[in-house]
């Protein structure tokens, strides 16, 4: 079992969805996402769990891997609707990472919203991330 993710940045603010299940299996993918969040965008990035079923320890140590791949790159990680099941514990070699119940309350913390495209606004996910229009339907 892997995960799917779409990554899309706002001015100013990235936003990682994930759906799946983020186990062993699942954990290089996240990396390569990470890698592209990294790479792409500036602010801090929200990490929207709402689609995910849940998480093993091998996928909480990839969040607090890619809050210590952000944080030396100058951003910051937040989370988003973490799984009902479980919680990242917090650990002293872990960056802050602030946890919201869900992507609205993320987005309101930032005074952003999320809209219809815009000039400014660029998306990737993987081929399993339904596009916008398939979403609709």
């Amino acid at each position: 079992m892997t995960i799917d993710w779409r990554y899309t940045v706002e001015e100013n603010l990235g936003i990682l969805s994930v759906a799946g299940y983020l186990g062993p299996d699942a954990v290089r993918r996240f990396d390569g996402a990470i890698g592209r969040v990294v790479t792409r965008g500036t602010g801090p990035v929200i990490v929207d769990l709402s689609q995910l079923r849940s998480w093993s320890a091998e996928g909480q140590l990839a969040i607090t891997d890619a809050a210590h791949r952000l944080a030396e790159a100058g951003r910051s990680l937040e989370l988003a609707a973490i799984p009902a099941d479980g919680s990242l514990v917090p650990d002293g070699d872990r960056p802050l990472t602030p946890v919201h119940a869900n992507l609205a309350a993320a987005l309101a913390a930032h005074s952003a919203e999320l809209g219809e495209q815009t000039e400014g606004r660029h998306e990737w996910r993987t081929t399993g991330w339904p596009a916008a229009d398939q979403a609709a339907e």
